[in-house]
């Protein structure tokens, strides 16, 4: 059987790259259903993008390298995707936008453009083995107990990381690109939460807070939450992907909060009240509880100098932590690294010593952001694979 494109994977990123290829294509997955990944996100309503959408959302060893899929098919052409076909959505915070109903609509809505494109689907579908050939690529894949040569003049890597392993995330475009030459950059588990040793944080398992989570390269502010396991939450799942592993953190309690002035206010009409009693009104009781630990914070407000509560406003906007390490890809939103940037066009996603061959999405070395930034790469880099192999005919 033979097909002018294979497409390894029916992500985000593949089914995207299906709906512009033109000719006669074929989409492989050995999932059961298509576009795993999108049906779980945002919660069952897929944060499909966001309005904030840029190359500086992105980590890679090469920034400049998304510059050019970003600005060819943006988050606008998304949007206005979405809109043709009448699935409703609404912007949350930090630019972040979501169904109003479910993520299904957006996988229906990417069978649909394929459907229209004349792209064919195969789940539960292994591929069982690949080499090169004179003008393309040879394949040899399971499906129903079968096994079928297939041949191809394009084959797309569209399969993804390693994160979730559980929903069948496997290092396969990590292999294949290695098969046929392509460098791969260390990866990792990325938008993960951080672990601590001992149960630390096990008292303070659900409480959540506004914070602002730094270290020497980078600071974010948004929410953060305990776990029994260390910290989750936005803020924690941005800045692990710049941590490295034995790193010190900071965590800001009171990012927003002028808690020295509010705490000298509150001593001369309220100094009878206890110190901690004064700042659980501020922040989690819980939390109060925990950091009296570790931070002097004993006596009433009147017994406190403007040297100590200046000193205890300081100390909780610099908490300094040194995580014992992440999840891991079990519960990671993403890979960090992958197939190196350089060995691939900007314009097409095609290898540049092997004709034929593309890789997009998370599979190459491009990161977002939480907060819908990894889904518009998957649809931008899907897009320009996809007009790229469209141009060829």
């Amino acid at each position: 059987m033979t097909y002018d494109t294979i497409i390894l994977g029916a992500g985000a990123a593949g089914m995207m790259c299906a709906a512009f290829c033109g000719g006669r294509v074929l989409v492989i997955d050995h999932a059961k259903a298509p576009g795993e990944k999108i049906r779980i996100s945002g919660g069952g309503r897929c944060n499909f993008t966001n309005m904030y959408a840029g190359p500086g959302n992105f980590l890679s060893q090469n920034p400049h390298f998304c510059k050019s899929a970003l600005a060819r098919y943006t988050q606008w052409d998304f949007i206005d995707l979405v809109g043709r076909h009448n699935i409703p959505w609404h912007e949350k915070t930090l630019g972040q936008l979501f169904c109003d109903g479910s993520s299904k609509q957006i996988i229906q809505m990417l069978l649909d453009e394929m459907g229209n494109a004349g792209a064919e689907l195969w789940v539960q579908t292994s591929l069982r083995d690949l080499r090169k050939q004179e003008g393309g690529f040879a394949l040899e894949v399971e499906r129903e107990g079968q096994r079928q040569h297939l041949t191809c003049a394009n084959l797309v890597l569209a399969t993804g990381g390693k994160s979730i392993p559980k929903m069948g995330a496997t290092g396969l475009a990590y292999d294949i690109a290695g098969q046929f030459g392509l460098r791969m950059t260390d990866t990792r588990a990325a938008l993960v939460p951080f672990t601590f040793p001992d149960g630390r944080f096990k008292d303070l398992s659900g409480v959540s807070l506004p914070a602002r989570l730094s270290n020497d390269r980078t600071s974010f502010d948004e929410a953060l939450l305990f776990t029994h396991r260390g910290l989750s939450g936005p803020s924690v799942l941005q800045l692990s992907s710049y941590w490295n592993e034995g790193e010190t953190i900071r965590v800001n309690l009171i990012p927003e909060l002028p808690l020295f002035d509010l705490l000298r206010t509150q001593r001369q009409s309220a100094g009878r009240k206890a110190l901690t009693t004064e700042l659980a009104r501020h922040l989690p009781a819980r939390l109060v509880d925990h950091l009296r630990q570790v931070i002097p914070m004993s006596g009433n407000l009147a017994d406190q100098s403007d040297t100590k509560l200046s000193a205890l406003a300081a100390s909780l906007a610099d908490w300094r932590l040194v995580p014992s390490g992440t999840e891991g890809y079990r519960t990671a939103e993403v890979t960090l690294g992958g197939i190196d940037t350089d060995d691939l066009s900007s314009k097409t996603m095609e290898a540049k010593d092997v004709p034929g061959l593309y890789a997009i999405g998370e599979a190459v070395d491009v990161t977002g952001w939480l907060g819908g930034y990894n889904f518009q790469w998957a649809w931008s880099s899907g897009h320009a694979a996809g007009v790229a192999i469209a141009a060829k005919s």
